[in-house]
């Protein structure tokens, strides 16, 4: 079958499309009839080596497709049933058909479309345990740092949902969309510790940051507990002040939650680019060239 991914570890020159054998599902998998797929930074880095993935391998952390089969053991799922979930290995998703690890995969339901489940695992995802992570109370106040991003604009949802206040820090062209999403909205910049003390006098009660870097260090002292503070981006620097790193609840329990938030208008993962597999390089590139807003999404 066709996939796309890469050659070798490197940059964008050892992508290629790729003929492969269809994979057969083993303990705790499904093989799925791909009927969309995310694209996420971390499938970049994967192709860069930071995951240890040597390559030839097909790209792709998160699916949304069609059961074909079940592997061994494995219970609850069957055959023709309609699902999302995380791709073993994080790898494998940008192809016809591909494994989806059982334990991180849930059924999709009708009102949610393959393209908004496949832009659930990773980022809506990752947002959530943050978010779990935190334990903020309603009325307390979250930093999103890089708010209009594919794990920002989540993020801002989510906690809006949960009765926190939200500052969300973005360039001043995602203004407006994370304003949309429940935020207040502050620019990225020299002075953006006055900014946010100029609606939030008193600090922040937690820091979810998407960039790390300088841009983490200039909003790290705001928040009252360096404890609250964690990184996406940056976790040694999140660390070295004082926050943690997250650990992920990659389970079917957390799918099946973003799902029914979708289902209720209280999420939208902000699928703003749908492009076909031809295109699937076009499309890692959007997102490694960080011109993308939202999540981008593939359709073999």
């Amino acid at each position: 079958m066709r996939g796309y991914g890469f050659t070798a570890v490197g940059g964008p020159e050892k992508q290629a499309f790729l003929d492969v054998p269809v994979p057969e599902p083993g303990p705790d998998e499904l093989l799925v009839r791909v009927r969309a797929a995310g694209v996420n930074p971390g499938d970049w880095r994967v192709r860069e080596g930071s995951y240890g993935v040597s390559g030839p391998a097909v790209l792709g952390r998160e699916v949304a497709g069609t059961v074909v089969a079940v592997g061994p053991g494995v219970s609850g799922f069957t055959p023709g049933d309609e699902v999302f979930g995380g791709c073993p290995g994080m790898v494998g998703g940008w192809a016809e058909q591909a494994l989806v690890t059982a334990s991180f995969a849930a059924h999709r339901p009708d009102g949610v479309s393959p393209e908004v489940a496949a832009a659930l695992p990773v980022a809506s995802g990752t947002a959530y345990d943050a978010l779990n992570a935190f334990g903020l109370s309603a009325g307390a106040t979250v930093l999103v740092n890089g708010a209009g991003g594919g794990v920002g604009i989540p993020a801002v949802q989510l906690a809006v949902a949960r009765g926190l206040r939200v500052i969300g820090v973005a360039s001043p062209g995602k203004h407006e969309l994370v304003a949309g999403f429940g935020a207040i909205p502050v620019a990225y910049g020299d002075g953006v510790q006055e900014r946010v003390r100029a609606v939030a006098p008193d600090g922040v009660d937690a820091i979810l940051d998407m960039v790390g870097g300088d841009a983490l260090r200039s909003v790290a002292g705001l928040v009252t507990d360096p404890k609250r503070l964690t990184s996406i981006a940056d976790r040694p620097l999140a660390l070295e002040l004082g926050g943690f790193s997250l650990e992920r609840d990659r389970s079917t329990a957390v799918l099946t939650e973003l799902a029914r938030l979708v289902a209720a208008g209280e999420l939208d993962p902000h699928v703003t680019v749908v492009k076909p597999l031809a295109e699937a390089g076009e499309a890692l590139a959007l997102v490694e060239g960080g011109h993308a807003t939202g999540k981008v999404v593939i359709v073999p």
